[in-house]
C-alpha cells in the first residue's frame, strides 16, 4: 500500500472518435496525415498498453475519460446542430484530442504552493478551435476525481490568454515530495504558426497557485523550435527530479535560463542535446523529448515511442547517453503510432500530479484488472476505423456516443455523461 505523495500518472484514454482531420497547423504530424484512416480502436489499445508497461516499471498509474462527442453543447452555442454544422464545425466537434492530458491542466504540488494544497489549473486551450472547447468536461472531471480537501481544482484563465497546460510546464526538486522549482516556458507569435503559450497566462496561473517568486521561473520557447513544430515545449524539453532533458535549440537563451535554474535550484543535472549531433527536426520528428522521463527502482527511465528507435541519430545519441555515466539510466520503448500520426508522443498522453493516492477519486486510479476492464469496453464498442469522410455519418456518431456510455459505465463514472 503506497503512504504519502507519489508521482501518479494520468494518461488520457484515446477516446471512440480519434480520427485525422488534420486540424492543428504547427503540429506537423497532423497536417501530414490530414485525411488519413484513423482507427480508433487501436489508438486505445496502444495507449493501454502503455499505461500497463508504466505500471510494470513501479509507476503509479490514472486516467482520465473521453469527452462526449459530438460537443453538441459547442455546437448549440454557434447556433448550429451536428446534422446541419458546416463540415469544418462537425470535425471540430468531433475532436479527440483530450486524450492528450499533458494539455489538460497545469498542476503545481502541495510542495510548493502557499496554502499546501495541489492546484491544478485546467487549460483554456484557446489557440485552436477544436480544442477551446474541452476545458468544460475536464473541468468536470477533475472536480470529480480531485475532490478531496487537499486539492484546489481552478477553472481556466480568460481567454484571449492562451494556456495549454502541463505541455508549457517542467519541475525541477530532489524528490516529487520535496519543494521544487517550476518552469513555465511561453512562446511569441511572430513565425509561420502560433505560439500557443502567452506569458500572461503562465503568470496567472502561477500567481493563482501560491508559488513562491524565488521558485519560479518563466522561460521563453526559441522561436526556431516553434518554427520546426514544437508546438509545446514538451517537444523539445522534459524535466524530472533533479534531470533536465533538452534540445540545444529549446530555448530562446539557453544560457541564461540554465544560470537562473542553477542558482535557484543547484543540484539540477542539464543534460542537453546538441543541433550538431541531433538536428532540431530529426529530435522534433521522432518526438525524442515527447517522452516520459519517470524515477523507477531500476533508474531513470526515459519512455518513448517506437519512432525514436526509427531514427538514427536520435537512438545514436540515446545509446551512447545510456553506456556513458549520464543521469538516464534506461529506454522503454512504447507503441503508440496512432497517436503520434496525429501529433502526440508519451508525453502527451499523461498528466502528472504529485499527491497522495489515497485522496484521489479510486474510479480514476487504476490497476491491470481495471484495465482489463476498460480494454474490454474498446474491444467491443470502439469503431475499427473512421475515415474523415466519415464523420458526418449518423450511424458513426450513434456509435461514438454509445461507445462512450459503455465506458462510462463499466467504470462507475454515470455522472460524467452530460
Amino acid at each position: 500500500m503506497i503512504a504519502g505523495p507519489v508521482e501518479i500518472n494520468f494518461d488520457g484514454i484515446v477516446g471512440p472518435s480519434h480520427n485525422y482531420a488534420g486540424l492543428s497547423p504547427g503540429n506537423l504530424a497532423a497536417t501530414r496525415n490530414a485525411g488519413a484512416t484513423a482507427h480508433p480502436r487501436a489508438a486505445a489499445l496502444q495507449g493501454i498498453a502503455k499505461m500497463r508497461a508504466n505500471l510494470a516499471l513501479g509507476l503509479v498509474q490514472g486516467i482520465l475519460l473521453p469527452h462526449p462527442r459530438p460537443d453538441r453543447p459547442w455546437l448549440a452555442s454557434l447556433a448550429t446542430a451536428y446534422d446541419t454544422a458546416p463540415a469544418h464545425l462537425q470535425a471540430q466537434a468531433m475532436s479527440a484530442s483530450a486524450m492528450w492530458a499533458a494539455n489538460a491542466a497545469t498542476i503545481s504540488p502541495a510542495a510548493d504552493t502557499m496554502d499546501g494544497r495541489c492546484h491544478l489549473t485546467v487549460a483554456n486551450l484557446a489557440t485552436m478551435p477544436h480544442r477551446s472547447h474541452e476545458w468544460p468536461a475536464t473541468l468536470a472531471q477533475l472536480r470529480l476525481a480531485f475532490a478531496h480537501p487537499d486539492f484546489a481544482v481552478h477553472a481556466p484563465v480568460p481567454a484571449p490568454f492562451g494556456d495549454e497546460g502541463a505541455a508549457n510546464h517542467m519541475r525541477l526538486c530532489d524528490g516529487h515530495d520535496a519543494p521544487g522549482v517550476e518552469v513555465f516556458v511561453y512562446g511569441r507569435s511572430g513565425g509561420a504558426f502560433p505560439a500557443r503559450q502567452s506569458e500572461e497566462a503562465s503568470r496567472a496561473v502561477a500567481r493563482r497557485h501560491g508559488l513562491d517568486p524565488a521558485r519560479t521561473l518563466f522561460v521563453k520557447q526559441s522561436p526556431a523550435a516553434i518554427a520546426a513544430g514544437a508546438f509545446h515545449n514538451d517537444v523539445v524539453a522534459v524535466a524530472n527530479e533533479r534531470v533536465l532533458f533538452a534540445h540545444e535549440q529549446a530555448f530562446a537563451d539557453p544560457a541564461g535560463f540554465h544560470a537562473d535554474l542553477r542558482r535557484m535550484f543547484p543540484a539540477v543535472e542539464i543534460v542537453e542535446v546538441p543541433a550538431a549531433a541531433v538536428p532540431l527536426e530529426d529530435a522534433i520528428a521522432a518526438y525524442l523529448f515527447n517522452a516520459q522521463l519517470v524515477s523507477t527502482p531500476a533508474g531513470m527511465t526515459l519512455i518513448l515511442p517506437g519512432e525514436a528507435r526509427a531514427s538514427e541519430p536520435v537512438w545514436r545519441w540515446l545509446q551512447a547517453h545510456v553506456a556513458g555515466n549520464g543521469p538516464i539510466r534506461r529506454l522503454e520503448v512504447v507503441d503508440v503510432r496512432e497517436s503520434m500520426a496525429n501529433g502526440g508522443g508519451p508525453a502527451c498522453l499523461r498528466l502528472r500530479v504529485v499527491a497522495d493516492p489515497a485522496t484521489i477519486d479510486p474510479r480514476f486510479l487504476v490497476d491491470d484488472r481495471r484495465l482489463d476492464r476498460i480494454a474490454a469496453v474498446v474491444e467491443a464498442h470502439w469503431p475499427q476505423e473512421i475515415a474523415v469522410a466519415a464523420i458526418g455519418d449518423p450511424a458513426l456518431i450513434a456509435t461514438v456516443e454509445a461507445a462512450r456510455l459503455a465506458l462510462l459505465d463499466a467504470l462507475d463514472l454515470r455522472e460524467l455523461s452530460g
